[in-house]
């Protein structure tokens, strides 16, 4: 199956549909006067889909088992038309997409199997998704101009040159696959004066600020010390969900000091220094914090 630990639980829906087409009138009035010999269609086909939904991940090898916490089975006859609409809800990692295809599929086939004593001419058309929000796509903002980023590293090992850049790197290629335009990249030593003057130098000229490093315990970890003073607006939301997200994966990222926040119409956040800590905390809240570039003035303008 595809790695999904790397996704947010967010609120997944989906509805998909399918049309079974009866031969002839009487099979309708049959139908909807509950007088089919095998039983009651509607109730039968919709507890077969309930059924079904419930059991996706072990038909469709690629499916992963997930709490479905809704379903709803609708029907609308029209002619010799009757139309499966099936939703399907949850708070997962991955969409329900293919859960709620399935669904409105086995509707289709138990209704097929009821219908066939007395109509011999059953057809089954057009399974498809209808409508899926709550993935990553729902959370992807759309803007005019690419918003410009700066991305600073904060180590005095490899600012010394005694060791290479990682957790930056995976921070640009994360930025640039969201549509980010990186600007400037730089490396610096842990000191609080020149992250403090390269945060005030770049709010001035970009939208987004990102620094990676200094965000533990130890005596040169000072990035939230130098930041901290300085940002206008606070935004601990987002730096509980970069702990919350990380702790899930590392219990360690309890100690992580990342800070969020914002000099005026640019956004500052400071991530941890590890590769895999920096990874996971752009995985904790990219798509969803450009949002805030929604709120914050001129975030149109390049400045």
């Amino acid at each position: 199956m595809v790695d999904i630990t790397h996704k947010r639980t967010t609120l997944r829906k989906a509805t998909a549909s399918a049309r079974v087409k009866v031969s002839k009138p009487e099979t309708i009035e049959a139908l909807q006067k509950n007088l089919v010999p095998k039983g009651n269609v509607f109730e039968m086909a919709k507890t077969a889909g309930l059924f079904a939904v419930k059991n996706t991940h072990t038909v469709i090898p690629d499916c992963h088992p997930l709490p479905v916490e809704y379903t709803s089975v609708d029907y609308e006859v029209d002619d010799l038309y009757i139309t499966i609409l099936f939703t399907v809800k949850t708070v997962y990692k991955t969409g329900v997409e293919v859960e709620a295809m399935h669904g409105a599929s086995v509707v289709a086939l138990t209704m097929y199997d009821m219908l066939k004593p007395i109509d011999k001419g059953i057809e089954i058309h057009d399974i498809k998704l209808l409508q899926k929000s709550g993935g990553k796509s729902s959370y992807q903002n759309r803007f005019p101009s690419p918003i410009r980023a700066s991305v600073l590293v904060c180590s005095d090992t490899i600012s010394e040159g005694k060791k290479k850049d990682r957790a930056g790197q995976v921070i640009i290629e994360r930025l640039k696959a969201h549509g980010f335009e990186v600007i400037d990249y730089d490396i610096i030593p842990d000191e609080i004066e020149q992250i403090q003057s390269k945060a005030l130098e770049y709010a001035t000229q970009q939208q987004l600020v990102i620094f990676t490093g200094g965000t533990g315990l130890s005596e040169r970890d000072v990035t939230p010390e130098a930041l901290a003073p300085i940002l206008e607006r606070r935004i601990p939301g987002v730096e509980e969900a970069i702990r919350n997200y990380g702790q899930d994966r590392m219990p360690y990222a309890m100690l992580s000091r990342s800070v969020v926040g914002t000099i005026g119409n640019c956004l500052l956040i400071a991530l941890p220094g590890s590769t895999n800590g920096a990874r996971e905390s752009m995985d904790a809240i990219f798509p969803h914090i450009t949002h805030v570039f929604k709120v914050l003035k001129g975030f149109t303008h390049n400045a």
